[in-house]
């Protein structure tokens, strides 16, 4: 028992420490509940950043899995760029956050929809809650950037 005290103590001084933090909001005087907005630039498409909100449930085993996401461009986004990612229906996970002891994760997964030539930004959590797959999704066209007068020239 005393080792588990001390993991969730632990974990506890770890997620408020995230480097990425950029808001913290109480939920009020009488609860250890936060709201923690959490900044994410892509990886691969530098370009693009999102801001994640979240709840922390600081004394609980597992944090809530609502959440919301917001994608904008703030830099270049190149044809090369673009290049590299995963194409795939189902793309790929550019950020994890764990959210339990017991498996349940925050994530994060870009995907391209070439068709409209846009990002889509999808957070998740990876554990069912209340009979539903939380979820949130944001997007972030090509729109004025070269990665999309490249794909439009390429497509003449």
């Amino acid at each position: 028992m005393k080792k588990i005290i001390l993991l969730a103590l632990i974990g506890l001084c770890l997620t408020s420490c995230d480097s990425d933090e950029v808001g913290d909001v109480s939920l009020g005087l009488f609860t250890t509940k936060d709201i923690k907005i959490n900044v994410l630039t892509d990886p691969i498409v530098t370009g693009v950043t999102c801001h994640v909100s979240s709840i922390e449930a600081n004394l609980d085993w597992a944090d809530p899995s609502d959440m919301s996401i917001s994608c904008r461009q703030t830099g270049e986004i190149s044809p090369g760029m673009i290049e590299q990612i995963d194409q795939s229906k189902s793309g790929e996970v550019v950020f994890r956050k764990s959210k339990s002891f017991l498996f349940k994760n925050l994530k994060i997964r870009r995907i391209y929809d070439p068709q409209t030539r846009t990002l889509i930004y999808l957070s998740y959590s990876t554990k069912e809650t209340t009979g539903s797959y939380k979820h949130s999704i944001s997007t972030v066209p090509l729109w004025g950037t070269t990665a999309y007068r490249t794909t439009v020239s390429s497509l003449k």
